[in-house]
């Protein structure tokens, strides 16, 4: 069953609309990501979960319980939710074990030292009980946030851009951690970030927003592979888009010639749509008969991104291996590895 589900949820501000017509569950241990810029509606959406933005219409459930609808709400501390944010807001006066306490000084003496324990443990943080907020690293003290927040076991935690003020190799390795944690104790969770890279690596399944709606709510990997919208497939990744027309179930004639897919496309002859090329699907060889100009050229260790430009003025991103160094302006040979065509409406 559904930890969270949002129902047709329209959220604004002094009549003015944010959110609009948001659909979205998670299921119980599921991690969700609100992906998206700035001024999306994304962290709107968190506060409304939370309780602390109104429900215009439309209907939130936690653990199939509603919490907010156009004539019910809930407090926010009647919600079971737990909240980490990116400022991280401990108490600089309280030791580390006491900030974990914090939200569950009503339990019993035992139960609380066995439940701090057991998450300082799950974090990672055993031996630092009696560090104050001041001794710590920023990447322990997001931890402490994150132990304090589950350890009243909410019914879900929600998280708003948690790593942002990090640097950015940090934020990396605590996303997968974190990730690990929560699953560890089977909490649901979602968090906001604008950070593709971020989302990747927290989450089961990421919503990507646009103008206050979901373009869509996938598993990463279908959203890289198979964006439903041009703004989903170059929000996730770096991507061209070139006109094109259906021949057949598995052909397009694009700028670039003949394109064959490895799957039916679904579109009826004649059908005009736009074609995605990742700088994946176009790859450097010196042995190609295809020609390109180097344009740009962008070094990743690994391999370069090049920008190329074809004789009939299209540009296009292209992977080359690191020790392939060519000059900008240089004629560089390219091959097309595309098996599964992702077709767009133009």
């Amino acid at each position: 069953m559904a930890s969270v589900m949002l129902n047709n949820l329209n959220l604004g501000y002094d009549g003015r609309p944010v959110v609009h017509q948001v659909s979205l569950s998670l299921a119980s241990g599921e991690l969700g990501c609100l992906l998206g810029p700035s001024g999306c509606g994304k962290s709107t959406l968190l506060r409304s979960i939370a309780g602390f933005t109104p429900v215009l219409s439309g209907q939130i459930l936690l653990d199939k319980q509603c919490v907010a609808d156009e004539a019910h709400f809930v407090p926010p501390q009647d919600r079971g939710v737990g909240l980490v944010f990116q400022d991280v807001a401990l108490f600089p006066h309280l030791s580390v074990f006491d900030n974990v306490r914090f939200g569950i000084e009503s339990w019993s003496a035992k139960d609380q030292k066995e439940r701090v324990t057991s998450l300082l443990e799950l974090v990672g943080l055993v031996g630092l009980e009696a560090r104050y907020p001041h001794e710590l690293s920023g990447g322990q003290a997001q931890r402490v946030a994150l132990a304090r927040a589950m350890a009243p076991r909410p019914k879900v935690l929600l998280l708003d851009e948690p790593f942002s003020g990090l640097d950015s190799e940090l934020r990396g390795r605590l996303a997968t951690e974190v990730r690990q944690i929560l699953k560890a104790d089977g909490v649901t969770a979602l968090m906001v970030t604008h950070d593709q890279k971020e989302a990747f690596d927290f989450a089961d399944r990421v919503a990507v927003m646009r103008n206050g709606i979901i373009e869509q709510f996938d598993a990463a990997y279908r959203l890289y592979h198979e964006p439903r919208t041009e703004f989903v497939a170059k929000f996730v990744g770096a991507g061209d888009v070139l006109p094109c027309t259906v021949l057949n179930s598995l052909e397009v004639d694009s700028p670039l010639g003949l394109l064959t897919s490895d799957a039916p496309l679904g579109y009826e002859q004649g059908t005009t749509m736009s074609v995605l090329f990742r700088p994946d699907d176009v790859i450097h060889d010196d042995h190609s008969d295809r020609m390109a100009t180097l344009v740009s050229k962008q070094f990743r260790g690994s391999h370069f991104v090049y920008r190329v430009r074809f004789d009939n003025g299209v540009e296009l991103g292209c992977l080359a291996p690191s020790h392939h160094d060519h000059d900008l302006g240089e004629q560089v040979g390219v091959r097309l590895e595309m098996e599964h065509l992702v077709l767009l409406s133009p």
